[in-house]
């Protein structure tokens, strides 16, 4: 089964450690990120920061599970690691890079492999979802 990637960026009107900050509290998660259902911090590190992180998340076609190990490169880089769930595979990098005027592009790539085929309609609807929702529901954090 072939694996997905999608890659989508966008310009934020706050710093690259805002955005690092609001991502990384995983709890507060569902209550601004649509498509985020629940977070349970599974493990955390020695700085009390979540390192591996349980989520529930609406795909649209239906709601799935899985947990990541993430890698925290404050405030440049959050990446992850598939530990577990309902895909095959699957990992995310955010990347954060300082803009003019404390705002950030921010660069969100994600590697999918389902475990089996999903046609191209299917596809999409999940990209724009979960990828591009992604984007869009931290811009909307920082505009409130």
């Amino acid at each position: 089964m072939p694996a997905y990637n999608t890659r989508r960026s966008a310009v934020i009107g706050a710093t690259p450690e805002a955005c690092f900050d609001a991502l990384t509290d995983y709890e507060r998660l569902p209550e601004w990120q649509g498509a985020v259902c629940d977070v349970r911090v599974l493990e955390r590190d020695e700085q009390g920061r979540g390192c591996v992180v349980e989520y529930e998340v609406d795909a649209r076609v239906r709601k799935v599970r899985y947990r990541l190990r993430q890698i925290h490169d404050r405030p440049h880089r959050l990446g992850s690691e598939y530990l577990g769930g309902d895909f095959r595979d699957f990992a995310g990098e955010w990347r954060f890079k300082p803009l003019v005027g404390g705002r950030t592009q921010v660069d969100l790539e994600v590697r999918l492999d389902p475990g089996r085929f999903v046609p191209g309609p299917v596809r999409s609807l999940i990209a724009r979802a979960v990828i591009r929702g992604a984007l869009e529901d931290l811009d909307a954090y920082f505009e409130r």
